[in-house]
């Protein structure tokens, strides 16, 4: 039901002054002439040159304003600025909602309050509840953060912004992407919900996800939800080669050491190596990621190089300035199976305490067994199967071409089988290290982007 107003005039040449009482504040009207008419039966009062008008603590200045009397409503032309403590609201053309204080415009806006700008094709300021409703093209701009969207609702009391629609936020460091954000200005703290995008302006690092809480202050994002990593480099040949790291839920730490961490059932891929584990940590800066398993946990991480199988308790990959493959470190647990692609079944072993492989080129060159070293290769003579050795020792250094073993040296206790060609063929299954599994979980960059 409607409200009736008492409204009274009073002429003050060369001003003309509007009152409107409506409970306890009172709308006043100001400007250099009045007229009055009506208009398909409803009372309008014009108020024309310096217009100013006051309703409690909102103040709004503008050319001419036209006043539904009935409505308690006011049009607003030319030149509107509406203010209410540091809020400033600036339009060129828009409306006053006398009886619940909103102004609203669909001329273009831009809101001021200090210390963030806000620019938008329309929308609303609800004064009572010190709220804005902007939609269509919204920017807002403070001295950390840009947040664009489609639709805005910002609340001055404890400085928090709702976008939604092609959502997007950057600061100096990074950029956030999604389907709607909450962001809070206090502590710099932002939560995107749904096709979360996350890159760095600094690093080829892009995260996607579907859920992202952010806390700009303290240097710490994360993500869950399908949460992906995408790290984009180029090697010194020219090659574009891509790391990806997916898993339940990823965490960001920008601390001294700048790292990712990824949390249960991680699945990594790059053009050279993948892998599966529970728990793997990315180190920006180092360039270098470290598996590991937990002690509670049985599956151990699992590591893989073209032909090779790699498995430890925990596996340190470094990469080179030069983006390529550089060494592998596995400590504890340690074991290695590499398939000869020619053969059926037939594939070198080596087991020990700590593993560390050696690459040049992205080929694997030199490896180093310390603790407890077994192994079994087998021979070949001008491409032609010639039976495998077993050895143990206490250390090792193995040579490799082409991925194969080519030399063995044993160090401290060392001992030496050679099992003849015809003791080995159709009974290659009976040569197994007792380490050796053959895992068929590898990931590929197609089983983790699928979808995406």
């Amino acid at each position: 039901m409607r409200k009736f107003f008492k409204i009274t005039f009073i002429l003050l040449l060369p001003l003309s002054l509007v009152i409107a009482q409506s409970g306890e504040d009172q709308l006043v009207v100001i400007g250099k002439s009045l007229k009055g008419k009506v208009v398909d039966g409803e009372k309008l009062r014009e108020v024309i040159g310096d217009v100013i008008i006051t309703h409690g603590a909102v103040t709004i200045t503008c050319d001419t304003a036209v006043q539904h009397l009935e409505r308690n409503e006011i049009e607003l032309k030319g030149n509107v600025v509406a203010k209410k403590d540091t809020v400033t609201l600036f339009t060129p053309h828009g409306y006053y909602f006398g009886e619940s204080k909103t102004a609203y415009t669909e001329a273009g806006l831009v809101l001021n309050d200090g210390h963030y700008v806000i620019t938008a094709e329309k929308g609303y300021y609800y004064y009572n509840e010190n709220k804005a409703h902007f939609f269509g093209s919204v920017e807002l701009f403070d001295t950390l953060n840009t947040l664009i969207s489609d639709d805005l609702t910002y609340y001055n009391d404890n400085n928090k912004a709702v976008a939604v629609g092609h959502v997007l936020i950057a600061d100096s460091a990074s950029a956030i992407t999604a389907d709607s954000l909450i962001h809070y200005r206090n502590d710099n703290s932002t939560f995107a919900f749904n096709n979360v995008k996350i890159g760095s302006h600094e690093s080829s690092v892009t995260i996607l996800g579907n859920r992202l809480e952010d806390f700009g202050n303290e240097n710490y994002t994360k993500i869950t939800d399908s949460p992906v990593l995408i790290k984009t480099d180029t090697t010194e040949t020219g090659k574009i080669d891509s790391l990806i790291i997916s898993c339940v839920s990823m965490e960001s730490v920008e601390d001294s050491l700048s790292k990712y961490l990824a949390i249960d059932s991680v699945r990594i891929v790059r053009d050279d190596f993948s892998s599966v584990n529970q728990h793997a940590v990315y180190y920006k800066e180092k360039n270098m990621i470290f598996t590991y398993r937990e002690e509670d946990e049985l599956q151990q991480p699992i590591l893989w190089f073209e032909n090779s199988q790699l498995i430890g308790d925990s596996i340190f990959i470094y990469i080179n300035k030069k983006n390529n493959l550089d060494h592998i470190t596995i400590l504890h647990n340690a074991s290695a199976i590499s398939k000869n692609p020619l053969f059926d079944f037939r594939y070198d072993q080596i087991s020990g305490d700590t593993l560390e492989l050696f690459f040049e080129n992205d080929e694997l060159k030199k490896a180093f067994v310390y603790g407890g070293f077994l192994s079994i290769y087998y021979l070949y003579d001008d491409g032609e199967t010639n039976g495998l050795i077993k050895s143990s020792a206490k250390n090792a250094v193995i040579n490799f071409k082409n991925n194969l073993v080519k030399e063995v040296k044993m160090y401290k206790e060392a001992i030496t089988e050679y099992y003849p060609e015809n003791l080995v063929l159709n009974k290659e299954k009976d040569f197994t290290l007792p380490t050796f599994v053959i895992y068929k979980n590898r990931p590929t960059k197609e089983t983790i982007l699928k979808g995406r």
